[in-house]
């Protein structure tokens, strides 16, 4: 999909759609913080379109297509505005936590197996240092 299906968006001559009401990318580049509380919005936004968008499908009628078309329209903008707000920022997302996902656990069991690994470990190393104290 290249743009926006039906309704009515201005194109700045270059393909490109712009949708001015949507365009939070204004960000000052080094606060990462707020780069990452912008993405977060944008897929709170972008979930909260795609229920919309199940609503109007589910229950669709010929009625109901201009509001399909308009909320097909905002899902394909604000995952556009989403890929350029993700752009700045750096997030590493360790390949393990992909692969819980994948295989539909909870990616906060990773955390926890990391945390009580991370427990056990130090344990055995206070072990070994009162060891050596004791010598």
């Amino acid at each position: 999909m290249d743009g926006p299906v039906g309704g009515s968006r201005a194109s700045g001559g270059n393909g490109m759609v712009s949708n001015q009401a949507n365009d939070t990318t204004t960000v000052a580049a080094d606060d990462p913080k707020q780069n990452l509380n912008q993405v977060i919005n944008s897929v709170q936004k972008t979930l909260g379109l795609l229920h919309q968008l199940y609503l109007t499908v589910s229950s669709f009628n010929a009625a109901s297509q201009l509001p399909l078309l308009q909320r097909l329209n905002s899902l394909v903008s604000e995952l556009d505005n989403m890929v350029k707000l993700s752009e700045k920022c750096n997030i590493q997302v360790p390949t393990e936590v992909l692969n819980l996902i994948d295989d539909g656990k909870n990616p906060d069991e990773f955390t926890r197996d990391v945390i009580n690994s991370c427990i056990a470990k130090n344990q055995v190393t206070k072990g070994k240092t009162d060891a050596f104290k004791v010598l």
